[in-house]
């Protein structure tokens, strides 16, 4: 009878061991299979972030540290734009005893590209339907994908894009300071006539007609018929330039976005941009700000109208109609946006 007993003991030993065993095996299956699996769980909690960007560069590194040859030039190009407009912004401030601090409401015209990490400040009569255009494609995480199938007017509805101004001010200088900050500018007087062109020689533009030309027809113009008055459609260049250099004009408050100058529109000299386009290089530096993206492949920039384009000849034909005191005080207006983005004194241009 003992030893019946201790052989059954025995018995409950070994099979407490082997159940221990089996349990032990058990867990560490379980945690084998769940090393294997947790990081792909892990990894698929942030997908999101990994299918926006190709690697882990973004546009702002790609520009001053290139890794592929084809940008080490035109990353030149761009440096040199760069330090041209530093050197006029130290100019400007050593004549100029006016300091200023940036307020939200001068960021309204910065457009934010989150996915990709661009800041863009629009500047109207340089190609900014169209850079809009792109800005909803790169934004709209698939909504679009061909800038030119977006409507003008869909384009420049604000609600459609993120402006750097709706940001908190702790969020407006972590992008300040982390995305590339880009711009583009064209000669100073095409793209006032382009303006003045669009806004006051096309029928369809009856707003401005009204909202601005009614107010120039009254100031400047002598016997002014009361259609002219009542409808302000036939604005001359010579009026539109005594509007802009009328210091009554400067006391009404800033300009129209569509003519006032890159230099009020951007802030250059307080915010530092990392590219500078330029209209008469449009699609090349255009594409280069789209591969710096990573987008360059599947995103060109919409090619434009040359036809319809003001050129410089056009331009001139324009100025041949005001005086040379005009000239001159366009000049003054203008002075910064010449100096600033270096463009040369036009030849057409006749100073007192």
């Amino acid at each position: 009878m003992k030893q019946t007993l201790l052989e059954l003991m025995r018995m409950s030993r070994i099979c407490r061991m082997v159940l221990a065993t089996c349990l032990g095996s058990f867990i560490l299956v379980i945690f084998y299979f769940q090393s294997m699996f947790q990081p792909v769980m892990r990894r698929n909690q942030f997908a999101a972030d990994v299918c926006c960007r190709k690697d882990s560069r973004n546009a702002l590194q790609e520009l001053y540290n290139p890794t592929q040859s084809e940008f080490s030039s035109a990353a030149i190009l761009h440096q040199a734009r760069r330090d041209h407009v530093a050197e006029s912004c130290r100019a400007q401030s050593a004549s100029s005893r006016k300091r200023r601090v940036l307020t939200p409401g001068d960021l309204k015209h910065l457009v934010v590209d989150e996915e990709h990490e661009l800041i863009y400040c629009y500047v109207p009569k340089v190609a900014c339907s169209n850079w809009k255009r792109v800005m909803m494609v790169l934004t709209g995480r698939g909504k679009y994908s061909d800038p030119m199938e977006i409507p003008s007017n869909e384009a420049h509805v604000p609600s459609n894009l993120k402006y750097l101004n709706q940001y908190s001010i702790a969020e407006i200088n972590h992008r300040l300071k982390s995305y590339l900050k880009f711009l583009f500018v064209r000669e100073p007087f095409e793209r006032l006539v382009s303006a003045y062109r669009n806004k006051f020689t096309l029928k369809y533009n009856s707003s401005f007609h009204r909202r601005f030309g009614t107010k120039i027809v009254r100031r400047y113009r002598k016997d002014a018929t009361q259609e002219a008055l009542l409808n302000g459609a036939d604005v001359k260049f010579r009026e539109f330039a005594e509007y802009l250099v009328d210091p009554a004009t400067q006391r009404d408050g800033p300009l129209n976005e569509h003519w006032q100058t890159v230099y009020q529109l951007c802030h250059p000299c307080h915010i530092h941009y990392d590219l500078v386009g330029k209209y008469e290089t449009l699609e090349e530096d255009a594409n280069y700000v789209l591969r710096l993206a990573g987008v360059g492949e599947s995103l060109r920039f919409p090619t434009y109208a040359k036809s319809t384009r003001t050129t410089d000849s056009m331009t001139a034909q324009f100025f041949s109609n005001i005086s040379s005191q005009q000239h001159s005080q366009l000049f003054q207006l203008y002075k910064l946006d010449f100096l600033m983005f270096n463009y040369s004194m036009p030849s057409y241009l006749r100073l007192d």
